[in-house]
């Protein structure tokens, strides 16, 4: 799973400009501000390609995908991740497989081992300042709003089975998007099908080879000192 992601602008920016989103982000989303400890339900960054206009575009979304048919910005059950194995078969989720997928540029982010009632988090990095996930999107409108107003973008960060520096940590991981994949991920006039999600996911098992992790303090507050590694002993 991935729950808790760290997100620093001021290293994420100038990072992208040597990725293939270098196009998308050019500048920190308006009004965004960097998080060491940000949560579903709040604002995560997100690129993606408007299906009208075709216009690059980075923005936030609030995390936790709210399908277009639900009649407030919640779900019953939780909808910050999607399960690619099964992505294609949720109602929540298979719409936005077809043409409604983003990229989610973070610098990084947590899992936790141990017991219940002494979890250790754990910071996780890519070997650049820019780690990116595969997620998907959904534009939920305010019922009773005017068309052109009450718009609200969410998104939801896909995972797999873990593999590579994540498979002591936990079960599951995020759909690390590879290079080979990313236009073609966020193009939105390609036609997602379970296939290309599997051929996706598939891509990131090398990337979590290059991951590289460390035990941190558990997660309180936010700011850059919650990444500063701690001793287990």
């Amino acid at each position: 799973m991935c729950g808790r992601v760290i997100v620093d602008y001021d290293e994420l920016i100038p990072a992208a400009a040597d990725t293939v989103l270098a196009d998308w982000i050019t500048a920190a989303p308006a009004g965004a501000t960097s998080s060491w400890n940000l949560k579903p339900t709040q604002h995560l960054p997100v690129a993606y390609t408007d299906h009208k206009t075709g216009e690059k575009r980075f923005e936030t979304a609030y995390w936790s995908l709210v399908p277009v048919w639900s009649k407030e910005l919640k779900t019953k059950f939780p909808t910050f991740n999607a399960r690619s194995e099964t992505v294609t078969e949720k109602a929540s989720f298979k719409t936005s497989v077809k043409h409604r997928r983003c990229a989610i540029p973070v610098s990084g982010f947590y899992e936790w081992t141990g017991d219940k009632s002494a979890r250790v988090p754990h910071a996780i990095f890519g070997p650049q300042k820019l780690l990116t996930i595969a997620g998907l999107m959904s534009w939920w409108h305010e019922p009773g709003a005017d068309e052109d107003a009450g718009w609200h973008l969410t998104a939801t960060v896909l995972t797999r089975a873990s593999a590579g520096v994540m498979a002591h940590l936990h079960d599951r991981m995020p759909v690390f998007l590879a290079d080979e994949f990313m236009n073609d991920w966020i193009d939105p006039e390609l036609t997602g099908n379970q296939a290309f999600v599997d051929a996706v996911s598939a891509s990131a098992v090398p990337l979590a080879d290059d991951l590289f992790e460390y035990p941190v303090a558990p997660l309180r507050g936010d700011g850059p000192e919650l990444i500063e590694a701690v001793s287990q002993g």
